[in-house]
């Protein structure tokens, strides 16, 4: 995207006294460290994932169920970077978005076909955030104005403009978008599939946080109590012609139940200004023990002290058999084998439906893209680089010919993935890495991949990790199954 973007032009269009749409005192910046968001932002993805377009596209594309922690991650980078004060950086994320969705297309289990650029349905998109932080104004009984609620709208299609070049598929007029948003509950929702695993898999399976990795014991505890009632909240929160069409059960005093949730998370606005900080609280969540950043020591504490509990909680109250600890290699390092199964889910299967195929592979080239913040070309010359990885794969292990490579057909094989197609991803990664061209990756490039320390047992003699070095290493991690500190969180963290 060049030029003017729409949100420039609903800027300029504007009053002479009005602040700009996405001014640090817009409302959307207002609502950002709010910790309703999290009730808000679960029902408007909902929302999203019921219309039968953005559905199919889930089910096909996203990491959501297998990494539901990176995609929050991920898309809350984007939020921000899409409500900035500086238009280049709008722009720019933009065209990355666009880039992203223009390789979402299908058909879903129907036939019918699906497009991540389909204007409608993208329009959809930012109608249910809108409609979502409205409702979770009313519900915790703090409803906007008429005035914040047309100013909030207009940033919303704001929004809209910057991503399709206009608005205009959602109304222009905040009265006319209730009857628009009435109108698509009521004809275009459906009880997609996408929609039933976020309120009754997503939360009953959900991986924990890196924070909380290491206490299995101790996150199943909290999952089993937290996970149905947030999706008995959710269920409660939906628009009513919904939840009847879609045959949602409701149970009793959900209703009850969701209105306590909203009321609980709207006191926040008692607490001093700066305790809650959205930014801190996920990159905390995202931290890894070994990252340079300064919270790891804090962070690395913390999960031992969990662990602790995680025992002591697994002691008196057993809630099954907790995962079994990979091998220790005979170095004694952190690095160690891992089964054809464990590799194939935790790796190769990004978007957790059992099965290997371009999607997966897709994810992979979308996480190394977004990590590097990568611009054309070098964005599409990774892309490139994994599908023909993926030509390669299916022409190996895609024994059936059925298009995918299941788990079974994987664990056959026992493949040695380091083909020609493979070599030429590590090579590309390693191109994308060393941004300065120097032909090694130094300390902040090493960081901007890994989000981590750099490594020194990785460097050679000069100090440098260096291509052959790297390449050497992503091959030893992606084909001989090798757990690696470093390489590790790039893929299989959730």
């Amino acid at each position: 995207m060049t030029g003017t973007t729409g949100a420039d032009r609903t800027d300029t269009a504007r009053p002479e006294h009005a602040s700009p749409l996405f001014a640090a005192d817009s409302q959307f910046q207002t609502f950002f460290d709010d910790p309703r968001w999290a009730l808000a932002l679960i029902r408007a993805t909902v929302l999203e994932a019921a219309h039968p377009q953005v559905g199919a596209a889930l089910v096909d594309n996203s990491t959501f169920v297998a990494h539901p922690w990176r995609r929050l991650r991920n898309t809350f980078l984007s939020m921000r970077r899409m409500f900035s004060p500086d238009p280049a950086e709008r722009e720019r994320e933009a065209a990355r978005l666009n880039r992203l969705h223009g390789r979402m297309n299908g058909s879903d289990s129907r036939g019918r076909a699906y497009d991540a650029m389909d204007r409608p349905t993208r329009a959809w998109v930012v109608a249910t955030l809108f409609e979502s932080a409205v409702t979770m104004c009313r519900l915790s009984g703090q409803p906007l104005d008429q005035d914040t609620m047309e100013r909030m709208y207009a940033e919303y299609r704001g929004f809209l403009a910057a991503l399709d070049g206009d608005a205009d598929e959602l109304p222009e007029d905040v009265h006319d978008f209730w009857r628009y948003f009435e109108r698509v509950v009521e004809n275009e929702l459906e009880n997609t599939e996408a929609a039933r695993v976020i309120l009754y898999r997503l939360f009953d399976h959900l991986p924990a946080p890196p924070l909380l990795d290491g206490a299995p014991t101790l996150w199943a505890a909290g999952r089993a109590v937290a996970g149905p009632i947030i999706g008995a909240v959710t269920v409660a929160s939906l628009p009513e012609p919904y939840r009847r069409r879609a045959g949602l059960p409701e149970m009793p005093g959900a209703q009850s139940l969701m209105q306590g949730a909203y009321l609980a998370t709207g006191l926040a606005r008692f607490l001093p200004q700066g305790w809650l900080n959205a930014e801190s609280v996920i990159g905390l969540l995202s931290l890894s023990p070994e990252s340079d950043d300064p919270r790891a020591r804090t962070v690395a504490a913390l999960r031992s002290r969990m662990k602790r509990a995680s025992a002591l909680l697994r002691l008196l109250t057993p809630l099954g058999d907790a995962p079994a600890a990979g091998p220790a290699s005979p170095s004694g390092t952190a690095e160690g084998r891992r089964s054809a199964e464990e590799f194939f889910r935790k790796v190769l299967d990004q978007t957790g439906d059992g099965y290997l195929d371009w999607p997966d592979l897709a994810a992979m080239a979308r996480e190394l893209s977004t990590r590097l913040d990568l611009d054309e070309p070098e964005e599409t010359r990774l892309y490139d680089a994994f599908a023909a990885w993926w030509r390669e794969l299916q022409a190996a292990l895609d024994t059936d010919g059925d298009g995918r490579v299941s788990a079974d057909e994987y664990a056959a094989a026992v493949p040695s993935l380091a083909g020609p197609a493979l070599i030429r991803v590590a090579e590309v990664l390693f191109d994308a890495t060393d941004k300065d061209g120097s032909g090694a990756i130094d300390a902040d490039e090493y960081r901007a991949l890994f989000r981590t320390a750099f490594h020194r047992d990785l460097a050679d003699t000069a100090g440098a990790y260096g291509r052959s070095a790297f390449v050497s290493d992503f091959l030893s991690f992606m084909s001989a199954r090798r757990t690696s500190t470093p390489y590790d969180p790039l893929l299989a963290d959730a």
